[in-house]
């Protein structure tokens, strides 16, 4: 018998290694990423625009109907608050275990589980008839969507090639705020005409609907690199995050972002139901059409950064929002949705380039690292959200404005310590 070679035996090795399921790393930076224009960019832009548009639909669908289930259960606007409040709060919760999940078992199965389970609990949450039940639905809704919101941001990072990864993110957030506009436009609508059970009915089967859709679309991964889920590993990654110098003040920001923007949505249905204005909940459904601005800026941030830099955009974004909520202080309606424009708008643009921002400082761990910014992002809008019924309560709107622009004016400290790091660290 004779024996092979040691080029025949390193051969063998090299035919083997190619059969394999997962590439190895050498094979995986030769990859080329997905570019702009080409028909797999399209796929990933439509699957994730229709990923991001559900779940905002789903999250944020019982926004526009918080005076009606205060009527209906006999609560107050701060307890109502709390059926938006437990789903983004178990949100947050859940993105501490599902971005490192997709670190170690993969992106695309993740996401396609998470936004089915989400749609089958809202279907449930229309037949609830206790307020408890719908509390523990809404918490279930929030807890699988968590599998959306952060691994989607990584999958961008990693698929889309990276001078195109700050547009193709702006591109998903569109989604999320067409979505949050046709989830609150939805129900604001139904529930005028039928009822806010047959509203989130309907927002139940057409997520089905969307996660057949992105199944079926979304390009497999060909940059996952899986991770360990040891809770050694996730402590050293989560110790290397919290060390860059960058990454805890984009975690902070986006705490102030979302709680400055969920509580002006929150509270800004209670004050125009009510003397002067007496508009129907239908009307206060439609005045969500404002996302569109949203669906606008976050690409256009996004494409602007390249050309002044994310500091200098994030900081105009915040400035936007600032002078957006100041008008809201106003009395004309007209001047109201005006200044809802801007603060939504700048909401949007802010949101995009922090959170493509996430993706490009992180080292390793992508998944951790976006799921600690939507983390703070999410706590934000549990714990803001629901503070401000404390002050919608005592002071009325105008305690809303100033909460509100306290932690924009926060915001702002923070985007300029992000400007003032080195270039070198903005990668």
């Amino acid at each position: 018998m004779t024996t092979p070679s040691r080029s025949a035996v390193s051969e063998q090795l090299a035919i083997s290694a190619s059969s394999e399921p997962k590439p190895r790393r050498s094979t995986l930076n030769k990859l080329p990423h997905i570019e702009r224009g080409t028909p797999q960019f399209m796929r990933v832009t439509l699957a994730l625009f229709t990923a991001g548009l559900a779940t905002f639909a789903l999250l944020y669908c019982v926004q526009p109907i918080l005076p009606v289930l205060s009527q209906d259960f006999g609560i107050s606007p701060a307890e109502s608050s709390l059926s938006l409040s437990f789903s983004t709060g178990l949100l947050a919760i859940g993105l501490m275990f599902t971005g490192p999940l997709s670190d170690a078992v993969g992106r695309k199965s993740v996401m396609v589980v998470a936004l089915l389970l989400a749609a089958i609990c809202t279907l449930i949450c229309s037949f609830m008839t206790s307020w408890h039940g719908i509390l523990l639905m809404r918490a279930l809704i929030g807890l699988s969507l968590s599998g959306v919101a952060a691994v989607g941001m990584t999958y961008l990072s990693e698929e889309i090639h990276p001078s195109f990864v700050a547009f193709s993110m702006g591109l998903y957030i569109s989604g999320n705020s067409i979505g949050g506009m046709s989830g609150r436009l939805v129900t604001g609508v139904l529930t005028d005409f039928f009822s806010w059970r047959i509203s989130l009915a309907v927002i139940g089967l057409f997520a089905l609907a969307a996660a057949c859709m992105f199944w079926r679309i979304l390009p497999p991964s060909k940059h996952f690199r899986a991770s360990s889920l040891r809770p050694r590993t996730l402590l050293i990654n989560f110790k290397l995050h919290w060390h860059d110098k960058g990454l805890p003040l984009l975690f902070a920001e986006g705490f102030l972002l979302m709680g400055s923007f969920i509580t002006m949505f929150n509270y800004i249905g209670y004050r125009l139901l009510a003397d002067p204005y007496y508009l129907s909940q239908a009307l206060v459904g439609l005045l969500s059409v404002v996302y569109l601005t949203g669906s606008y800026s976050s690409p256009k941030a996004g494409a602007l950064t390249s050309r002044f830099g994310r500091g200098p955009v994030l900081l105009v974004s915040i400035m936007i929002m600032l002078i957006g909520i100041l008008t809201t202080a106003l009395a004309p309606l007209a001047v109201i949705f005006v200044g809802m424009m801007l603060f939504t708008a700048g909401f949007f643009a802010a949101h995009s380039v922090a959170s493509s921002w996430i993706g490009r400082r992180a080292r390793r761990a992508k998944g951790q690292a976006s799921s600690l910014y939507l983390f703070s992002y999410y706590v934000g809008s549990s714990v803001a959200g629901t503070l401000g019924g404390v002050f919608w309560h005592n002071v009325g709107w105008n305690g809303v404005v100033i909460f509100i622009s306290l932690m924009l004016l926060l915001a702002l400290f923070v985007a300029y310590r992000l400007k003032k790091l080195p270039e070198a660290t903005l990668i």
